[in-house]
């Protein structure tokens, strides 16, 4: 019998995580058996993640019934529910997180997304969200916008693992890096240990894609010059990937100072990018493609489920597909400012779109829930038809 496709991707160096959390995988064993025989290795999630798991399904019912007959709020309730699926998720990645001796073995909770604009309320409500879940191995999630890099340099610096996510550009994921470079150096001038000190960069993927294919689609369509329309085609598909392959790069430099070695050297782990919207929004492109096209040594894929399925069911592994990349990478990337698309604009897009998105389904969610005492029945039909 062949070897597991996913356990295969991951002796590269590149660490499988789900993206994906619902109780009913908890509750049926199915992400144990994927722990166990897919060396999963992490999970994330995020309010869209949640609003799915909890509008779409009856799994929360019975808990949800209970809460509500306690009185509690409807922010106290959404708590309890993703509170619990948390800390049973860490449980179940324990044995990865000791086994990879920390560096695997992590559950993301992200902050409230209407947080994202406000430094000081973030860093509370990251406080407060990681005693609670008491789990050394949870990450706490927290956007990479203007407001929460000082958040993440904080928290940093106070031993709180972050999950930085909604990065699009070389820019932020600098002023990022930054940010956890500098809480180590504080939390170490301080003297305090790094070695439990844990954070992934999360660098969102097909989403750059969809928006500049649609610009580049949009001003073929407008052109009546066959080798403008010929050069606009032919970056379609091309952008996030190129985008990815320059971040890797300066990945590597980041983390081979000196600067960082003097921190590595106190027990301080790397800040590992990890490739988010991995799944193929676009039918014309490989439903594989933003998994395979993007694997290197000391990085995190996160997949979720019908993308994990497709790279499990016919994944190609093609070894390392992203050192040594850089110079082609900044080719393509030239090319689609050559050819008329604000790069800086796009990404400034994605980030206000991706914030704006987790708190629609933040509010979505907690419309859903019932206000007063009353059936699980009665809860159903507020939240409507499953997602």
């Amino acid at each position: 019998m062949s070897e597991n496709f996913l356990v295969q991707l991951q002796k590269s160096g590149q660490s499988i995580w789900y993206d994906n959390v619902r109780r009913a995988l908890i509750d049926n064993g199915d992400l144990a058996t994927k722990i166990k025989e897919d060396d999963l290795r992490g999970v994330t999630s995020n309010p869209a993640i949640f609003e799915k798991a909890i509008v779409g399904s009856t799994d929360y019912d019975q808990a949800m019934r209970e809460l509500i007959a306690a009185g509690k709020t409807v922010d106290e309730i959404y708590e309890a529910l993703v509170i619990d699926d948390i800390q049973r998720v860490a449980d179940l990645l324990k044995p990865v997180y000791d086994r990879t001796n920390r560096i695997d073995g992590y559950v993301s909770l992200e902050v409230s997304p209407l947080l994202a604009h406000d430094t000081e309320n973030s860093i509370a409500q990251a406080r407060r969200l990681w005693s609670t879940l008491n789990r050394q191995n949870v990450m706490i999630k927290i956007p990479a916008t203007p407001a929460g890099i000082p958040a993440i340099r904080t928290l940093i610096a106070e031993g709180i693992n972050i999950n930085v996510t909604l990065i699009f550009s070389e820019d932020t994921y600098n002023q990022v890096a930054e940010a956890y470079i500098s809480g180590l150096e504080q939390r170490h001038a301080a003297g305090d240990k790094l070695d439990h000190v844990a954070s992934v960069a999360s660098v969102f993927v097909s989403r750059v894609d969809t928006l500049i294919d649609s610009q580049l689609e949009f001003r073929a369509r407008r052109s009546s010059d066959a080798s403008e329309k010929a050069a606009l085609t032919g970056l379609l598909g091309k952008a996030a990937i190129a985008n990815i392959r320059l971040l890797y790069q300066r990945f590597k430099e980041t983390f081979s100072t000196d600067r960082f070695a003097t921190l590595k050297a106190a027990g301080a782990q790397i800040q590992r990018p990890l490739w988010a919207s991995t799944g193929t929004k676009n039918p014309a492109y490989p439903d594989t493609r933003y998994v395979t096209d993007l694997i290197a040594p000391h990085t995190v894929s996160t997949i979720p489920e019908q993308t994990l399925e497709a790279v499990a069911d016919h994944g190609v592994i093609v070894g390392d597909s992203i050192t040594g990349t850089a110079t082609d990478a900044q080719m393509v990337l030239d090319e689609v400012r050559a050819v008329g698309v604000d790069l800086e604009d796009v990404f400034a897009v994605l980030e206000n779109d991706g914030v704006a998105k987790f708190a629609a389904s933040w509010r979505q969610l907690l419309d859903a829930y019932p206000t007063s005492a009353g059936t699980a029945e009665n809860a159903q039909s507020r939240r409507g038809p499953g997602l």
